[in-house]
């Protein structure tokens, strides 16, 4: 009998203009460390958060795309805190944080190449 099929990760693939300098970016500014590098590719990691890059300088940058630029909500532990280390860097914070009536505490992000990263914590109820 076959095993059920469980989704154990995701990796978020995305189209940058200037590899060096969006990886250095992912480092730098949100706190990624490298996974591996060759070849127009740059893989990412932050704890269970993945991002592969690939280099494309002649197409679309997210920025063109409006709403469209959303491609990733992140779950987080200590949501403030986040928050915190990424307004010390004086990162593009695309959204401030607040509690939202979904239930959730959120900020979003926008990186260097456009696209924008929502980070969440769920409202602890009392």
């Amino acid at each position: 009998m076959d095993a059920t099929a469980k989704i154990t990760g995701t990796r978020y693939v995305l189209a940058v203009k200037d590899l060096k300098k969006s990886a250095t970016y992912y480092e730098k500014q949100l706190g990624f460390s490298t996974y591996w590098a060759g070849e127009g590719w740059h893989f990412l990691y932050r704890e269970k958060f993945m991002v592969m890059l690939g280099e494309c300088p002649d197409d679309r940058s997210a920025f063109e795309t409006a709403n469209h630029s959303y491609f990733a909500y992140i779950e987080v532990e200590n949501i403030d805190s986040l928050y915190r280390e990424y307004r010390a860097k004086e990162l593009d914070i695309s959204s401030e944080i607040e509690d939202k009536p979904c239930g959730q505490r959120e900020f979003g992000v926008r990186t260097i190449d456009g696209h924008r990263i929502m980070f969440g914590e769920e409202i602890k109820r009392q």
